[in-house]
């Protein structure tokens, strides 16, 4: 449940064709119609209302897919009503579907800036995140998501980031696992980039290297979402699932930036979201 564009890969535009090479049956809802995303000059279409998504979820539930259903995955919401909704069919599938988990990527911004609605933030503080089993925040996800100050994680020590990760595993929350993306620590050198997968058990990281774009191609952190999600049910461990989804974008990156396109090489990487040329392997942190 997040957005759709017409051109390019975002939202559900960047997960579904991953999902189903992956053996994924897939039944994308669209939280937004777009014809691109924001970062262009203008666009098209609006936001999906939200008495339009309940009936969707609705008319799934008389279908029977809600009980069919091994996991929901969120991303972006547009305003808190269809937060209400997607909470609504997560309790939905997981009443009729034993073992049914809720990833949710909180999408609220980046690079210091909350670009969602009023509301969402706090919204995914404190309803979203607490209710989710898996959560994917970028670093200034993270920040907000812990009430911390952005500047507190940017380029923070690993150590602080991690502490940030797992005080969202807590015995009051139901999440198990954080995926932090887009990680930079004191540490890194600044021509790579890194990912940790954090539980109540142990804590792992991936480094890539860091590839070079005019302008950084939007999707890539729902494709990671759903990837590890999808690696997860799969039955893989946190440091497995790590790997292959660092592995898989840093492929699937490598492919845009190859060909020079400031839209996600999606379709002609596709292979390698079932197996990536090079796999990454996992440092244990703690």
């Amino acid at each position: 449940m997040q957005s759709h564009v017409a051109y390019g890969h975002v939202g559900n535009s960047a997960i579904v064709l991953p999902l189903q090479r992956l053996g994924h049956v897939v039944w994308p809802v669209h939280t937004a119609m777009l014809s691109n995303h924001l970062g262009y000059p203008d666009h098209g279409g609006r936001n999906v209302p939200a008495s339009e998504l309940a009936d969707v979820i609705d008319a799934l539930d008389r279908r029977g897919v809600l009980a069919r259903c091994d996991g929901v995955l969120s991303g972006y919401l547009g305003e808190v009503a269809v937060g209400d909704v997607v909470l609504d069919a997560v309790a939905r599938v997981r009443k009729s579907s034993n073992g049914a988990i809720y990833c949710c990527d909180p999408v609220m911004g980046d690079d210091g800036a909350i670009y969602v609605g009023d509301g969402i933030a706090q919204f995914m503080c404190e309803r979203a995140a607490p209710t989710a089993d898996i959560l994917t925040p970028n670093l200034f996800e993270l920040a907000v998501l812990t009430g911390n100050p952005d500047e507190a994680l940017a380029g923070a020590p690993l150590g602080g980031i991690i502490d940030a990760a797992r005080s969202l595993i807590a015995p009051d929350r139901r999440t198990s696992t954080v995926l932090v993306t887009s990680l930079s620590h004191a540490a890194l050198p600044s021509d790579d980039i890194a990912m940790a997968a954090v539980t109540a058990v142990g804590t792992w990281l991936v480094t890539t290297p860091k590839l070079s774009f005019a302008a950084l191609p939007h999707g890539a952190g729902d494709c990671c979402a759903a990837l590890f999600c999808a690696a997860l049910l799969a039955g893989g461990d946190a440091p497995s699932a790590l790997s292959q989804t660092a592995s898989a974008i840093f492929a699937l990156l490598q492919e845009t930036a190859r060909r020079g396109k400031s839209e996600l090489a999606l379709v002609e990487a596709q292979d390698f979201m079932v197996a990536p040329e090079k796999l990454f392997g996992v440092e244990i942190v703690a």
